[in-house]
């Protein structure tokens, strides 16, 4: 109240000076194409229905993820065999999904041959049996699970070991045999051992884990 058109006013007329919010006259309305978008995603529907959208999984991928699929209204074809180029090449034309694992190979042929792939699902650790290039050429994401078997694996590794270390192997080609051994010549324990591991990557670590639970150094 400081400002020079208020300081000769009397107290009771500065008081009765607000500011009231005018309501707004124009309103510009929303684009019909922004409307139908965020309906659509009021609406938790997507772009492409997915009733529409057809799946090929091969090399007997799991029962559960099949169902998975089928329950949220994809289109599910799953097969338990590799499908050779020709096949592949028949199959992806109107493929929209295709998941694989390590025996499918899916060349730059097989990728030039679809016309609406959307994306390459490799359910195992690597992607070399993909054309990568091709992919990247024509948009195609290729995806695949790093972690899928590293705990299998490591478990198996530590199965190994105790195998080794305890010479099941001799023990039950010798039963085989006919003969039977008591005694635990050569066989030790692995608890105390120092394991040496070559390759500290996902496996590697998970290996470490389960021998120092073990008591391996």
């Amino acid at each position: 109240f400081r400002h020079r058109r208020y300081r000769h006013r009397p107290l009771a007329t500065r008081s009765r000076i607000s500011w009231q919010p005018q309501p707004l006259r124009h309103i510009v309305p929303m684009p019909i194409e922004l409307k139908r978008k965020a309906d659509a995603l009021q609406d938790n529907s997507t772009s492409f229905p997915k009733n529409k959208i057809k799946v090929l999984l091969l090399e007997g991928v799991s029962a559960r993820g099949i169902q998975m699929l089928k329950d949220d209204g994809f289109q599910v074809e799953a097969l338990k065999t590799a499908l050779s180029e020709e096949d592949l090449i028949d199959k992806v034309k109107d493929l929209h999904i295709l998941g694989i694992r390590s025996k499918t190979q899916v060349s730059r042929k097989v990728i030039e041959a679809s016309t609406r792939l959307l994306a390459i699902s490799c359910f195992c650790i690597g992607t070399d049996q993909v054309d990568l290039r091709a992919a990247h050429e024509r948009g195609i994401p290729v995806f695949n699970a790093p972690f899928a078997n590293t705990r299998s694996v490591a478990e198996l590794i530590i199965g190994n070991v105790i195998g080794l270390s305890r010479k099941i192997g001799d023990c039950t080609r010798q039963m085989h045999d006919g003969a039977w051994f008591k005694q635990a010549v050569g066989c030790y324990e692995i608890r105390g051992k120092t394991l040496g591991i070559v390759g500290y990557g996902h496996i590697g670590a998970q290996v470490s884990v389960l021998a120092e639970a073990m008591g391996m150094q």
